[in-house]
Formats: C-alpha cells, sequence, structure tokens
C-alpha cells in the first residue's frame, strides 16, 4: 500500500500515550516508530520478554521503553499502560509492533475521542482495507464469529476485535481489566459494552506484518489458543452480565415488598 503522510493533531485531544506491545519486532519496529506523528505525546514500546534488540531500537527512536516478563499481549499493555499513567496521559493508543498497523491513521482512530464522541474507538480491519494475506482464514472466520457473539448479546455494532484501538484514562479505569494473555482486546470491548460506554468503529488499514512470526496467527497452536480465550471471555462477561442483572432484579423485588420500601 502506498505510504500517507500523518494527520495532523485532531484538536481538543487530550495527551496521548501511544502504547506498542512488542516481543522480539526489533526488525519491524524501526519504521514503525518512525512513522509515528510528532504529535503523540509520548511513544511506549513494552517490551514482552524479548530476547533480540526490541528495547535498543526502541530507546535509539526515542520511545519510553518499559518491560514485561510474562509472556502474554494482555500484561504488556498492562505494563504499557501503568507507564502512561505515571506520565499523565489522558488517552491510551494501541497499535501493533509488527508494522500490520499503520501509525499515520492514528489520527483517524483518535478523532471520536477529540470529538467527545466515543469513550472507546477500534479500527475496524473489516471495514477498512486489508492486504492480501494480512489476516488468515482461521483469523477472518474466527473474528466474524467473536463478533457476531457480541452482537448478538449486547445488540451493538461489533465489526471486529482488531488491536488498533484507543481508550480514554477515564473509560479505560472504569472496565476493571485484568487478562493478561490474548483475551485482552475482547475483554476491553464486552467490558465497555456492558457498562454502556460509547463504542465507535473506523476504519483502518491492514498490512502483513513487516519481519517475523507471529505468535498468535504464525502456529496452529497459537490460533487455537486464541480462539479458546476470545470465546471464553466473551461467554465469561455474558455469564457476569446476566448474574448481575437476577441481582438487580431480585433487590427490586425485595424492596417493592418491603413494608418499608427505601425512599
Amino acid at each position: 500500500m502506498t505510504p500517507i503522510a500523518p494527520l495532523p493533531r485532531p484538536d481538543r485531544l487530550g495527551r496521548v500515550a501511544a502504547i506498542l506491545p512488542a516481543r522480539n519486532e526489533a526488525e519491524a519496529l524501526g519504521p514503525v516508530l518512525a512513522a509515528m506523528p510528532d504529535w503523540i505525546d509520548w511513544v511506549i514500546v513494552a517490551d514482552n520478554g524479548s530476547r533480540d534488540a526490541t528495547a535498543e531500537t526502541a530507546r535509539a527512536a526515542g520511545a519510553v521503553v518499559v518491560f514485561e516478563p510474562f509472556a502474554g499481549y494482555g500484561a504488556a499493555c498492562l505494563a504499557g499502560i501503568a507507564r502512561a499513567k505515571e506520565l499523565g496521559a489522558e488517552v491510551f493508543l494501541f497499535l501493533d509492533a509488527d508494522g500490520s498497523d499503520k501509525p499515520e491513521e492514528a489520527a483517524f482512530v483518535l478523532a471520536p475521542i477529540a470529538a467527545g464522541a466515543a469513550d472507546l474507538v477500534i479500527g475496524s480491519r473489516t471495514l477498512g482495507i486489508a492486504e492480501k494475506g494480512a489476516l488468515t482464514l482461521p483469523q477472518a472466520l474466527g473474528n466474524q464469529l467473536a463478533a457476531l457473539l457480541m452482537r448478538a448479546i449486547w445488540r451493538k455494532k461489533v465489526t471486529d476485535l482488531g488491536p488498533y484501538r484507543a481508550i480514554t484514562r477515564a473509560a479505560y479505569d472504569g472496565l476493571g481489566m485484568r487478562d493478561r494473555d490474548f483475551g485482552w482486546t475482547v475483554e476491553m470491548q464486552t467490558r465497555a459494552l456492558r457498562r454502556g460506554q460509547r463504542v465507535v468503529e473506523v476504519p483502518v488499514s491492514r498490512l502483513n506484518r513487516r519481519a517475523g512470526v507471529s505468535k498468535v496467527s504464525g502456529t496452529i497452536n497459537g490460533v487455537l489458543r486464541a480462539g479458546t480465550k476470545i470465546l471464553y471471555v466473551i461467554w465469561r462477561e455474558w455469564r457476569m452480565e446476566m448474574a448481575e442483572r437476577r441481582a438487580a432484579k431480585a433487590s427490586a423485588r425485595a424492596q417493592a415488598l418491603s413494608p418499608h420500601p427505601a425512599e
């Protein structure tokens, strides 16, 4: 795909920290960091136990580096967010470190938050344009199934579980995020939907990774583990919501039957 120039910073946007989880991405990381818009306040690379020069590459490009030895996407994101909070970020932007997301499209992803129209923005690869081979068949089918389940349960538009996304700090703090591996992205979306947050999708591009092998789609084991975890998280969050609804109904019935109902 033809490179595009980074778009200007959206008006009325809070301080932004871009967080890039990375495990052995030294070869791909340099060009990604070079393409980051210069108006991003902080670029944080969450080194997830790399054995190559990922950390050195990130520092050379001026990024903040945090280390998370536990090998898990969610764990790396949690470490990056902890550092972003220390720095005073008000908006968290997530994208992959392997070159499959376009840093130049950051303004598209952040625009609904800047406009006050969203708490969480998902960059949808389904709505955008993907390079041939950027999404494997198992990835595409699994993504469609997860999106279908989420639409059926929460009655909201969901087309993708893409990693390119942005969320306000206030919205994030209301989610109680805990997943440390493959369930991170879907946990964020399902909990945002459960809590009635404003979730908006925008089209984004999807490129083939620029180097290395994917830790998920690059192996059959990775695909199976990720798919199983994603479906489990959707089921878990649905069960939790059903339990909360039952508890609320029971409380309402108890108050209605009480001889001294609360005023």
